[in-house]
């Protein structure tokens, strides 16, 4: 059985040595060897989003949406004052929802806004946080810290995948004895980035909170295949 086995690979191998690029059918590609590579840059984030939340409650919803708005402009006011650029402060999201009591009974209702903020200066962000808060915000999630230039990071990180499998097909091919030609076909992938990481409430959080930016790896990948010449 094994000798089968082994027969049966050497037949296959030579079968795929023998078949020339001109073997190939009319459209189709040629024989080629298809690979997978990756690349990585790492680099410490300068940018970090933040999420200000106001949640207000009243016993119409016309009075909830009322005191949640005026709450949020004195939130907004104070990210403007802490150094927050107004293009870099923007509405996620706005909701209204009733409270409900066991009986069925409408009790009143809740408003909720929240707002992006993206701070430019990581060592800013107590500072904003501690802004915020004062003004009114009563959620706070993040950071999501990222790089300013990640694109450009990221066209780094494409060229050494592409190196990468190139690297990968010569060997490949001086093992099965072939001449490697031109890539005939190319699909790119990407993965990597920073997570998030949440604070659950804002009175847990103070001007003073140290925030560690670290490193953060933006990676690519690439799938390759080249034509056997």
């Amino acid at each position: 059985m094994k000798l089968a086995r082994l027969g049966a690979v050497t037949l296959l191998l030579a079968a795929v040595l023998a078949l020339p690029a001109a073997a190939a059918a009319p459209g189709e590609p040629p024989p080629g060897i298809t690979v997978t590579g990756t690349g990585s840059v790492e680099a410490a984030p300068d940018v970090a989003e933040w999420s200000f939340g106001v949640q207000t409650s009243a016993t119409t919803a016309r009075a909830a949406l009322s005191a949640n708005a005026k709450r949020m402009r004195h939130v907004v006011a104070a990210l403007r004052a802490a150094g927050v650029a107004r293009a870099d402060i923007r509405t996620e999201y706005v909701s209204l929802y009733p409270d409900v009591r066991d009986s069925g009974e409408v009790a009143g209702y809740f408003a909720n806004n929240t707002v992006r903020a993206v701070v430019r200066n990581i060592g800013r962000s107590g500072a904003v946080i501690d802004a915020a808060t004062r003004a009114g915000a009563n959620e706070v999630s993040g950071p999501n810290m990222t790089r300013s230039n990640r694109d450009e990071l990221y066209d780094r990180a494409l060229s050494a995948a592409y190196d990468a499998a190139r690297a990968k097909a010569e060997s490949l091919a001086r093992k099965l004895g072939v001449s490697l030609g031109a890539p005939v076909a190319v699909v790119e992938g990407a993965s990597g980035g920073p997570e998030p990481v949440y604070a659950e409430r804002a009175s847990a959080l103070a001007m003073d909170v140290p925030i560690e930016p670290g490193t953060t790896e933006i990676a690519a990948t690439v799938t390759v295949t080249f034509a056997i010449a």
